[in-house]
């Protein structure tokens, strides 16, 4: 029997030829494309302006520079994602303070934000500072090697876990009172929406002073690798656009369109973080697709669901009255003593990829000495009684039929043993 994969890119005779027309053209880096495909993704999102980079690991790093993030500094932020997301924060010097998740919706929690600001830290000089800073500075924090006072909270940044929009009104509310910048990692969130004062939005408007994007093959469209920044301030996207080029004043394309001779200047110290042409045409095709897509992820979310009901010892996902979900993933959770594993292993034997749910960066060796296991439940809970089912553009609804089914065999299965 054919194997059912966990996720499958959705590529054809279109991005196909956008890529042969851009190796042809002689310009395959950073350069005309890159700008199209920016263009295009900020009309699609409703943001004023969106700078392509070459992985949403680089676009957080940015963005968290960007908004003032420095070395000996702290970042509220959720454990229950990607490690990228706390590595981000790392790569600025600074270190993540791990917040717990609404099981509901697998993000950032308000109530827990809340406590957070209030018991975990202190003002003075202007700021709130981190109490129990110490604690944070394991052998692998690169707080050991900051000098001068430590643990200011320079940001926070809000995940949009699986594309599942994170009820920002009340986190941005927070945020707000406190005068401490938003980041938004919206890596998974690429065209689900929000209701903001009433209306439906797009995340990636932003929000926040910046979202973030991925293009992974896992993610609703993709380049290959890649990653965006979107925001409504010109001098971030300008500070963006002058990190990823190695802090140079202006680009390769625009000195190359100029009518005279231009001398580059390199006005600080920056990244290779640039995206080629080449994968920008894929992105452009991609993006047309995009309402397409989503479309087809939200027919077969909708079909998991009914075909999951009649399951027993099965919790499907659930979409809150403020946000639409692209679906980027679908994330059942197993109820009872149900071994994760060995409803993986029975589902792989059945040819069905699945994976455990979001993994907890606090769990990982280089946040575990400063995070031990307990400490933020329902981020562990998560992990271990989540699971994620295949969904991909081109998966049928017979396909989550025999997904349903080998679910419904394994868990009795192993009710028995």
């Amino acid at each position: 029997m054919k194997e059912i994969p966990l996720a499958a890119p959705s590529l054809g005779a279109a991005e196909v030829k956008a890529a042969t027309e851009a190796i042809l053209s002689g310009w395959v880096t950073q350069g005309p494309r890159v700008q199209a495909f920016e263009e295009a993704f900020a009309n699609a999102v409703g943001a004023r302006h969106a700078c392509a980079v070459s992985s949403c690991t680089a676009a957080l790093h940015l963005a968290l520079l960007a908004v003032g993030v420095r070395p000996g500094d702290v970042v509220l932020t959720a454990s229950h994602s990607f490690i990228a997301t706390a590595n981000a924060v790392r790569h600025c010097g600074a270190e993540p303070v791990f917040v717990d998740v609404d099981p509901r919706t697998l993000n950032l929690d308000g109530v827990a934000l809340r406590r957070s600001l209030r018991d975990d830290f202190e003002s003075r000089d202007g700021a709130l500072w981190y109490r129990n800073v110490g604690t944070l500075t394991s052998p692998h924090s690169p707080l050991r090697d900051c000098s001068g006072p430590l643990g200011r909270l320079a940001a926070i940044q809000i995940v949009h876990q699986v594309g599942m929009p994170a009820n920002l009104e009340p986190l941005l509310a927070l945020a707000q009172d406190h005068a401490i910048p938003v980041v938004e990692d919206a890596a998974c969130a690429i065209g689900s929406e929000i209701m903001m004062k009433g209306l439906w939005e797009r995340i990636g408007k932003p929000h926040g002073q910046v979202a973030c994007f991925s293009f992974h093959p896992r993610k609703v469209i993709t380049t290959g690798d890649g990653g965006m920044l979107t925001t409504s301030d010109a001098s971030l996207d300008q500070t963006f656009r002058m990190l990823r080029h190695h802090g140079m004043a202006l680009s390769d394309y625009s000195r190359h369109k100029a009518e005279t001779v231009i001398f580059e200047k390199y006005l600080v110290t920056g990244f290779n973080y640039r995206m080629t042409d080449i994968q920008a045409a894929i992105g452009i095709e991609q993006l047309r697709r995009l309402e397409e897509l989503i479309a087809e992820r939200r027919q077969l979310a909708s079909a998991y669901r009914e075909h999951l009901a009649a399951i027993p010892g099965v919790e499907p996902p659930v979409e809150p009255e403020y946000a639409r979900t692209n679906w980027q993933s679908y994330v059942i959770r197993l109820k009872g003593d149900k071994d994760q594993k060995l409803v993986m292993d029975g589902l792989k034997s059945r040819g069905i990829s699945t994976r455990r749910g979001v993994m907890c960066a606090h769990l990982e060796p280089p946040y575990a000495d400063a995070w031990p296991k307990g400490v933020l439940p329902n981020s562990e809970l998560l992990q271990d009684r989540g699971l994620i089912l295949p969904l991909y553009p081109g998966m049928s609804e017979r396909e989550i039929a025999r997904v349903a089914e080998a679910l419904k065999e394994v868990l009795t299965a192993t009710a028995r043993t």
